[in-house]
């Protein structure tokens, strides 16, 4: 099961006692910070959790697996997650 938006906006409303739509203001607020950031093509780097990289990806061949014809795809920018050290440590129960 994955953490929603929802259940982290009511962890945060309990854990420092936020009302809920203050906590939900937060959150959004932070989000539209980190997606307007990688956006610009800037990296977002969380200390203790990690960082959201953007990487340009070449044009390259492709295929369409309905017709079997090639074509060129187009270059973009994907978002990648390298978590941090204290994290995967965390994860993989090696923490101190």
């Amino acid at each position: 099961m994955a953490l929603t938006k929802q259940t982290i906006i009511e962890k945060i409303s309990e854990g420092i006692e936020q009302s809920p739509s203050e906590a939900k203001d937060t959150i959004e607020h932070l989000l539209e910070i980190m997606k307007s950031t990688l956006a610009s093509g800037e990296n977002v780097m969380i200390s203790g959790f990690g960082k959201f990289q953007v990487n340009e990806k070449a044009p390259r061949k492709g295929r369409n697996p309905a017709t079997d014809e090639e074509m060129m795809l187009k270059g973009r920018r994907v978002v990648t997650f390298k978590c941090a050290g204290i994290l995967r440590d965390r994860i993989n129960g090696e923490e101190d």
